[in-house]
């Protein structure tokens, strides 16, 4: 019997994601994603390719049918992907609330898409260190706080600079992680295998 994602009327990165998590419960055999964007079309039939998938798309009206058939993976193909939860040696530093520049709503909706990836990613890193503006997606009210808590279940350390939460006076709604120091964030920074900055 064929599994059937339908990712209609959901907002990236939730297509790619359910569709994701679909074929990794599964064994072989068949799996539908329908889909109503074509940017979510895209990603589906990517993360299709990358997990080795053989992909084909019916175009229906305004809608897309993404037919993903999951069997054997030769050796070579599999290991471009782990297959089991890993934690990397790497520092995610979070410098503010919003990712990249220009409109705010967007940059905002950008970094709640990131955190909500990273939540459901099977690749994680060791640590994530909030500074500045940063600080607020680990307080009270943040958009983020359910996926930050997904990762902390996971395993990852969550920071957040004591100098940062006291300067915009929000060390009393910090709901996730701890606070630290510049002390401890340049040992982790300096100790860590990779460093990403957003």
């Amino acid at each position: 019997m064929e599994s059937v994602v339908d990712a209609r009327g959901m907002v990236c990165p939730e297509p790619v994601v359910c569709a994701r998590k679909a074929l990794e419960a599964l064994e072989a055999g068949s799996l539908t994603a329908i889909v109503d964007d074509e940017v979510a079309r895209d990603n589906v039939v990517s993360m299709a390719r990358t997990m080795a998938c053989q992909v084909r798309v019916e175009e229906k009206g305004d809608e897309f049918y993404i037919h993903i058939r999951k069997g054997i993976q030769p050796a070579a193909v599999s290991g471009l992907r782990p297959t089991l939860s890993q934690q990397v040696d790497q520092v995610l530093l979070v410098t503010g609330n919003y990712l990249g520049r220009g409109n705010e709503e967007l940059a905002q909706t950008l970094m709640a898409n990131l955190f909500y990836v990273l939540a459901e990613s099977d690749v994680y890193p060791k640590t994530m260190i909030f500074l500045n503006t940063g600080v607020f997606l680990t307080c009270e009210g943040s958009p983020v706080l359910s996926h930050l808590w997904a990762l902390e279940q996971k395993g990852v350390e969550v920071l957040s600079s004591g100098t940062c939460l006291d300067f915009y006076g929000l060390k009393p709604r910090l709901c996730v992680g701890k606070l630290t120091t510049m002390y401890a964030i340049a040992e982790n920074l300096m100790a860590a295998q990779k460093v990403i900055t957003i």
